[in-house]
């Protein structure tokens, strides 16, 4: 059978698809995609719970002490603004939904001046009165005076891409069905954490080729889609396209399971509709539209926090609330910071200024990683430091000798600009300096998950408080995703780097779970091979590895 995207983009031309009614049509996107058939043939399909939602879709919230964000779509088109109702201890409250796109479908609820550390009950209904789906319970977090004994988070990456085919034990095409990513979530939401951090590449629909001979033309993922890059991506076609390549890829793997985990969502570059080449950025107009609009419909943004910076790139105030895209904190009272940043918005290409990130957001990193109003803080970049693939896009000099096929920093890597390498070194430098903490970077991005020290970059020496870095696993990752296929290479330390790997990268899927605690953090990982392990070992996986840091 082939893939989903295949299936329909063959069997529907886009045109002629949105000549016999986009309106009606538009209402059923999701439905009448043929991932649920496939699932239903290969018997991929997790255990649900008895939760009714109802005809709510998707389902996912943000929270802080004082905020929630819910983002959600429905399985029809809602012509009168729906309602979300909140209860605690006798009180009740409704907030009138905004709505997301142009037809109805795609709904948020933003609601303020909420009790810190508080779990609620929450409804949706209709203009009516009638509900949309089952009450479900979700807590805000504890406010910054309040000092909490422990909290779990999970951590993931690239759980994003069309369905792909599993025929049995080593046997696959694609990317891994939506049935086997929400088997892994499902393993993951099981050991209960109270927040899951969702790190980079949501989608992936590369509107350009960035390799091979046809470089910089448009993709058949492009030629498919059919954008009209010189319109507006909300209304009309554009929206309809961006719906048919992101929908599928994101709501239906997440359906309603996270309904009381708030999840952050960080993009990295496919959620920008491209990968990382020198070919694509800084990111077109068009494109970062379409990411700004993925994440409008389907995931939320970041919640304010009182000591992020005001005025970084992508953060403002209006009628959707006060939010930023790309640049987040998750604030657990007086225990625990995570710095969220996305380094492929800002990325500056120039020979004079290049930098992954925006001034503006180094200095709110640095600040708050000397900062001593939380036990733990964690950050949490969309590229990893540590190791390198030999891409352009890397914080790193390593590229891919054309003679050995190894990693070196002998010969120059083309585009790639050193003023990345001194943003890092300086980010870096901060965390090693952060002796009341133990510095800790989460990442993604690679396929792979692994732990290592990093013990110096360059001139610098962090011997006397290293920085523990951890790849957190990823969800979906095709065939040719992993750095060993689609590059020759495994994922490898930086040969600029002073670093100890405790654990080689394994290019498997999987997760982490972390819990901060008082006076250690201890992080759980999870990995599972899709070669060798039959799906029934995902429900009962266990740690291959436990990180413990004593806290100073």
């Amino acid at each position: 059978m082939k893939n989903k995207k295949e299936f329909y983009l063959n069997s529907v031309k886009r045109r002629q698809f949105l000549g016999r009614g986009a309106s009606s049509m538009a209402g059923a996107w999701l439905s009448t995609w043929p991932w649920q058939k496939l699932a239903a043939q290969q018997d991929l399909n997790p255990a649900t719970d008895d939760w009714d939602a109802g005809i709510v879709q998707h389902l996912l919230p943000a929270v802080n002490e004082s905020r929630i964000l819910i983002k959600t779509s429905f399985n029809r088109a809602l012509s009168e603004t729906p309602r979300l109702q909140i209860q605690s201890n006798g009180s009740q409250r409704s907030i009138d939904g905004f709505m997301n796109d142009t037809q109805g479908e795609f709904w948020q609820f933003y609601a303020t001046d909420l009790q810190p550390d508080t779990e609620y009950e929450l409804s949706l209904q209709d203009s009516t009165g009638a509900s949309l789906c089952e009450p479900w319970p979700l807590s805000t977090f504890p406010a910054t005076q309040q000092n909490p004994e422990r909290v779990r988070v999970l951590f993931y990456t690239c759980a994003g891409g069309p369905e792909g085919q599993y025929f049995g034990i080593g046997d696959r095409q694609g990317n891994l069905p939506i049935a086997i990513r929400q088997r892994l979530l499902k393993r993951g939401l099981s050991f209960s954490p109270q927040a899951a951090v969702a790190n980079g590449d949501h989608i992936y629909w590369d509107l350009h080729t960035w390799q091979g001979e046809r470089a910089g033309e448009l993709s058949p993922a492009g030629q498919q889609s059919d954008f009209d890059f010189s319109d507006r991506v909300m209304g009309g076609t554009n929206e309809l396209a961006m719906k048919l390549a992101a929908g599928p890829q994101i709501a239906p793997l997440y359906g309603t399971a996270f309904r009381s985990t708030p999840v952050f969502f960080l993009q990295d570059d496919h959620d920008h509709w491209e990968n990382d080449s020198p070919l694509t950025y800084p990111v077109p107009w068009f494109q970062l539209q379409l990411a700004r609009t993925t994440q409008q419909l389907y995931y939320p943004e970041f919640l304010p926090d009182a000591t992020r910076s005001t005025g970084l790139p992508y953060s403002t105030s209006s009628a959707r609330g006060e939010l930023s895209e790309s640049f987040g904190t998750l604030r657990y009272g007086q225990l625990l910071e995570i710095l969220l940043y996305d380094v492929r918005r800002t990325l500056n290409v120039g020979d004079l200024n290049a930098m992954f990130l925006d001034s503006n957001v180094e200095n709110w990193l640095i600040d708050r990683t000397a900062s001593r109003d939380t036990r733990h803080l964690v950050h949490i970049p969309s590229n990893p430091p540590g190791w390198t693939a030999g891409k352009w896009g890397e914080w790193y000099p390593d590229v891919l000798h054309p003679e050995t096929g190894r990693l070196t920093t002998q010969i120059p890597k083309p585009h790639w600009r050193e003023g990345w390498l001194n943003q890092h070194d300086r980010i870096m430098k901060s965390l090693a300096e952060m002796k009341h903490r133990n510095p800790l970077v989460i990442a993604g991005d690679l396929h792979a998950t692994g732990v290592g020290e990093m013990h110096g970059a360059g001139n610098l020496d962090f011997s006397d408080n290293p920085i523990t870095n951890i790849l957190c696993g990823p969800i979906s990752t095709s065939v040719r995703g992993f750095p060993s296929v689609v590059r020759g290479v495994h994922p490898a330390p930086s040969q600029y780097l002073n670093f100890q790997e405790q654990v080689t990268p394994f290019e498997e899927h999987g997760f982490t779970i972390v819990d901060f605690e008082q006076d250690k953090i201890v992080a759980q990982l999870f990995k599972w091979d899709v070669k060798s392990q039959p799906i029934e070992a995902i429900d009962s996986l266990e740690p291959y590895y436990t990180v413990e840091l004593d806290r100073p």
